[in-house]
Order: C-alpha cells, then sequence, then structure tokens
C-alpha cells in the first residue's frame, strides 16, 4: 500500500492553530536534522500531554512545548510538569512572539513551517531508568497505534 511508510504525514487531531500547526511542522525539520524521531500529542503518565516529544538514537528525550501567543504562554501553568518525562525541555514558538518570555532554564525554538534554529540550548535532567524506559514504551506504542490507523482506519473501535 505504502512504499515508505516513514514518509506519512502526522496526525492532524484539528485543536492547534495555523501558527501552532506551523511550528509543529518546523519543529519536526529541526528533529529529524539532528536523528530524532518525533510524536505530537503524546499523553504522559501524568495525565499531560506534550505536543512534540523527540527521541534520540541513543534514547534521549525531548519534550516541545509550543506557544503560539503571549497568552498562550501566559495561561498556560502545566508546563513545568513536563520535566518528569523528559531530559530536555523546550518551548517552541514563531516569529510573531517575544522570546524574552519564555524562561532561561527551558530551551528555545524559534520555528515556522518550513524548518526552525535552536535559539537556546535546553539544560540537561537526565530521566531515571525506569521513567526512560516508560516514556520509550509510551511513545513506541503511540507511534505504532497511529500508524496502524492509517493502514486500518477502524481499528480504533477495537480498543479495550
Amino acid at each position: 500500500m505504502f512504499s515508505d511508510l516513514s514518509r506519512l504525514p502526522p496526525p492532524v487531531d484539528g485543536r492547534q492553530s495555523p501558527h501552532a500547526t506551523a511550528v509543529q511542522r518546523g519543529v519536526g525539520r529541526l528533529l529529524r536534522t539532528r536523528g530524532f524521531a518525533m510524536v505530537t500529542e503524546l499523553p504522559l503518565a501524568n495525565g499531560r500531554r506534550a505536543d512534540v516529544v523527540g527521541l534520540g538514537g541513543g534514547g534521549e528525550i525531548w519534550i516541545v512545548e509550543i506557544k503560539s501567543s503571549i497568552d498562550d504562554f501566559r495561561v498556560d501553568l502545566k508546563w513545568p510538569d513536563y520535566r518528569i518525562s523528559c531530559d530536555r525541555l523546550f518551548f517552541a514558538t514563531h516569529a510573531a512572539v517575544p522570546l524574552d518570555i519564555f524562561p532561561a532554564d527551558a530551551g528555545l525554538i524559534l520555528a515556522d513551517a518550513y524548518g526552525a534554529e535552536l535559539m537556546r540550548e535546553a539544560p540537561e535532567h537526565k530521566l531515571a531508568g525506569a521513567t526512560r524506559r516508560a516514556m520509550l514504551l509510551r511513545f513506541a506504542q503511540a507511534a505504532a497505534h497511529r500508524l496502524h490507523g492509517l493502514i486500518d482506519p477502524d481499528a480504533d473501535g477495537l480498543l479495550l
């Protein structure tokens, strides 16, 4: 059916603004150039949902929180909860959002629909082994279920 499944587009859930969708695409391109695979809208063990989770070749896990406006950043009080699920935490935004609103203790990515630039590296805080394993399983299952959903759109009705 598909000659190269790695080229399938990510699922679109319709909740993101056009700016957030463009930033997400640019972030994906940046992660890809750095050797990361990506899953969007990944539910975490603490009940939060990460905008983008990147998985590096050595098992490193990055979470990228997309902010499409000043208000989007100011009303979001849950982003500190993401730190316990990643090795590095980043914010990503577009050129119309002032970069100085983002905390210095997180990485910063400036993106549009065509690419992204790492403006500030995120500090590393290595995950505990059990947490890393749980995140890897969560990432793998989400990616596999989404791929299966593309091949068999009716499969979601089979969930327990």
